[in-house]
């Protein structure tokens, strides 16, 4: 390994590690970076938009300002599963190329919001014919395993674009 691929390789781990809110998608969880994070809520009424990809659940117009909704167990091919007391919209920065949108992402329950430290963090394995970009790597904390996501690229150019096309 060269110097300049160590070097890139050491930003890249300590790039990862910080707060992150972490939350449940059946019996996984999850973390999102806490600077993405604007809002926690409870699940609203949503306003449904016909002919758009079962994961969109809608818009929610939240003190004046409409957000489009995804139901992240949907994005991820997870089963589909009702909203209880404990379901939860995260609102999100969500950032592409130029532009920034707040999106809302509905999550079975938050948990907490943890520190994880840079060092905690393992990349994420490489599978093939699968697509982990949106996962920024592995956190192991506490005997549990957390995925650490990468917002922005959970979804891709053309479904953000769509989505702020809605709101």
């Amino acid at each position: 390994m060269t110097a300049e691929e160590l070097n890139k390789q050491i930003r890249a781990e300590t790039s990862r590690g910080g707060k992150y809110l972490t939350f449940t998608l059946g019996n996984e969880e999850y973390g999102v970076g806490i600077l993405k994070v604007r809002e926690i809520i409870g699940i609203l009424d949503i306003t449904e938009i016909p002919r758009m990809p079962d994961y969109v659940k809608g818009v929610i117009n939240l003190r004046g300002k409409v957000s489009p909704v995804i139901d992240l167990r949907l994005k991820f091919a997870m089963p589909r599963a009702d909203y209880t007391s404990r379901t939860c919209i995260i609102l999100m920065e969500i950032d592409k190329e130029e532009t920034t949108a707040l999106m809302g992402i509905i999550v079975d329950s938050v948990s907490e919001v943890m520190n994880v430290n840079a060092h905690d963090i393992e990349d994420t394995p490489e599978v093939r014919g699968a697509n982990t970009d949106y996962i920024l790597g592995i956190a192991k904390k506490d005997k549990k395993v957390i995925m650490l996501l990468d917002i922005d690229k959970a979804l891709n150019d053309d479904e953000i674009v769509a989505l702020e096309a809605v709101a």
